[in-house]
């Protein structure tokens, strides 16, 4: 067998079982919010800047338009966010926050970062670990946009 082909050797592995077991840690946090992981994703952007068009959301995301769109629409049904025709160019949907949007943003605030910091204050990073984490995936991830 071929060394590089082996699941301990593979970097992507441990990637995606980070992923998966890091979205899976949230969940419980997110459920008591009524939002799933995807969601929040999408509010955190809304919450940094609101009032944005969808293709502005999907390249936030990395994501592309037809991914998000059905994702807005079940946001919309549960009255966290509307969409409006844009006032320049009516093709263009522009999502905004509702009140309810908007209020969830101290419900998150209130719950998420100490409860992923309960999580993960079992492991032996420290905050300078994860901060140099961050700009080492943000460095791979630039590369794989090209």
């Amino acid at each position: 067998m071929h060394a590089e082909l082996q699941l301990d050797n593979q970097v992507c592995f441990r990637l995606y079982t980070a992923a998966r077991l890091v979205t899976q840690a949230y969940t419980p946090m997110l459920t008591e919010l009524g939002i799933t992981y995807p969601q929040y994703l999408v509010l955190m952007v809304l919450w940094e800047k609101d009032n944005q068009p969808v293709n502005d959301i999907a390249r936030s995301l990395l994501l592309e338009t037809n991914t998000v769109t059905p994702l807005l629409q079940r946001m919309e049904k549960l009255g966290i966010v509307c969409r409006k025709k844009g006032k320049l160019d009516k093709r263009q949907q522009i999502v905004s926050l509702t009140e309810k949007g908007r209020a969830m943003e101290e419900q998150a605030y209130n719950t998420i970062p100490k409860g992923m910091g309960e999580i993960l204050s079992a492991c032996p990073l420290q905050m300078d670990d994860y901060l140099h984490l961050t700009q080492e995936l943000d460095s791979m991830i630039e590369t794989l946009k090209k």
